[in-house]
């Protein structure tokens, strides 16, 4: 029994951050949000509420400066303040903010935004008892490796989801009759609007694949449904 205290300590240590962060992601998101009211946006979003046979899609305002869409484990969608601003300077068009939201419903529809909440507390666990169990079998590695394992595996989940909410949006946009190019249009411009650089970092280690991957991904999606029968 005390060889899988470890474990079991984990295992308790991933239901209490489960428990803590949902609470603290709802609280912030209470906080610091109130309901998006955009005309143009409101036209584009009740089309893809009626492709979804909805009375209406809600979606607020993160009062935020980063670049960003958030699905919450609520089912909430949020835009950042700092995105909305770029669509209002005109950086981003209304069909491209149409085209986060799409994604961001995907997270939501497929689960994801609620799984991420019990993947982060459980990768926490996983780290804590590999950390534990490696750190008896290589002193001052151990710790090292646990941590280096779990973010590989953390991101390559995130990756994952990403191509499903992706395809998810494109099929959505394309029902709604706005189509996937805003998707692609907006993937061109987001490591300018974001301001980061992924650098020489191998795709399979960063948490969103890469641009031109997701790209390449959407046009075949296109090009599958409009290829001839």
């Amino acid at each position: 029994m005390i060889k899988f205290m470890p474990i079991l300590l984990a295992i308790l240590y991933g239901l209490a951050m489960y428990r803590f962060s949902a609470w603290r992601t709802a609280k912030e998101l209470d906080a610091k949000s109130t309901e998006l009211a955009d005309g143009k946006l409101k036209i584009l979003m009740d089309q893809m509420a009626a492709a979804l046979e909805l009375p209406r899609i809600r979606v607020y305002i993160y009062e935020v400066d980063p670049v960003n869409g958030l699905a919450a484990p609520d089912g909430r969608i949020f835009i950042t303040r700092g995105f909305y601003n770029k669509f209002r300077a005109g950086e981003v068009t209304d069909t491209e903010m149409a085209s986060v939201i799409a994604h961001e419903m995907g997270h939501v529809a497929l689960g994801h935004s609620r799984r991420r909440m019990i993947d982060f507390s459980g990768q926490n666990a996983l780290r804590t008892a590999l950390a534990m169990v490696l750190g008896r079998f290589i002193p001052g590695v151990g710790v090292w490796l646990a941590g280096m394992l779990t973010t590989l595996l953390a991101a390559r989940l995130s990756r994952s989801d990403e191509y499903e909410a992706d395809a998810y949006a494109a099929a959505l946009l394309t029902k709604a009759g706005i189509g996937v190019e805003p998707q692609i249009s907006l993937f061109e411009k987001l490591e300018r609007l974001t301001q980061q650089n992924a650098g020489t970092a191998p795709a399979w280690l960063l948490s969103h694949p890469k641009t031109q991957d997701r790209i390449a991904a959407l046009k075949a999606l296109e090009a599958k449904w409009i290829a001839p029968r």
